[in-house]
């Protein structure tokens, strides 16, 4: 992130507007209540160049954490999502720390032992909850872990398919938990030996490798801007 030196922003706002105090690494500012973490940022002064993506909820890519004066409790959020408060202390971590774990999807098999054997951790789940209650999608974080743990890899799958992976539930598990890498892997797992086969995929592929596809290709690579523009504007759209 770069900092500029001064927020000059405070004329931008009504005199009836509400303003609170937060601390930025560290550093005071005064900023309007109604503003979310993110933007809260940017009138700051800070320059986003990490931990901001698609700023609706959707990338897991802001994850914040934070801690409100008086109050011990450390929070975390996302923050495109999270409105800022009075006596706020924040700081971001666009990626979440976590001890990587890699291994040959060609070699697994779909089955819970698979899992478990790869993240031991899931099996010292505690039922706290603190996984889903943090979740910004809302996701049954502990159910799709429990999902893993009995083998029952399409459910946990189905479960976690919202999972931004913005790590969130890892930072407030006690047990060291992982669990946005257990759903990831209970979706590869899904897609490569579970999930029914799209035949009109593998029927495609084919026609590529077989070249069907070439001569269009080279035409599309080759065209000027205006010759794409055209092609694109004058598109057979699927119903």
């Amino acid at each position: 992130m770069a900092q500029s030196k001064t927020n000059n922003n405070l004329q931008e706002y009504s005199q009836d507007q509400e303003f609170v105090d937060i601390y930025i690494m560290g550093k005071k500012y005064t900023v309007p209540s109604s503003l979310t973490i993110m933007k809260a940022f940017e009138y700051a002064g800070y320059t986003l160049l990490r931990g901001c993506g698609c700023r609706a909820g959707f990338c897991g890519a802001c994850s914040t954490v934070y801690r409100l004066g008086g109050d011990h409790e450390l929070k975390v959020g996302l923050a495109c999502q999270t409105k800022v408060e009075d006596d706020m202390y924040l700081t971001q971590i666009p990626f979440y720390p976590y001890h990587k774990v890699t291994y040959d999807l060609d070699t697994l098999q779909a089955d819970g032992n698979q899992i478990v054997e790869i993240y031991p951790e899931i099996v010292k789940c505690l039922g706290c909850n603190s996984c889903s209650n943090v979740c910004p999608q809302d996701i049954k974080v502990m159910k799709y872990v429990s999902h893993a743990i009995r083998g029952e890899i399409s459910k946990a799958a189905d479960e976690s398919f919202d999972c931004l992976m913005c790590g969130l539930c890892a930072s407030k598990c006690p047990a060291n938990i992982v669990q946005y890498k257990v759903g990831l892997l209970s979706r590869r797992l899904y897609g490569k030996y579970l999930a029914p086969k799209a035949q009109h995929v593998k029927e495609r592929i084919s026609e590529i490798e077989s070249g069907k596809f070439d001569q269009e290709l080279n035409e599309l690579a080759n065209a000027s801007k205006e010759e794409l523009a055209e092609r694109y504007n004058n598109r057979e759209i699927e119903k």
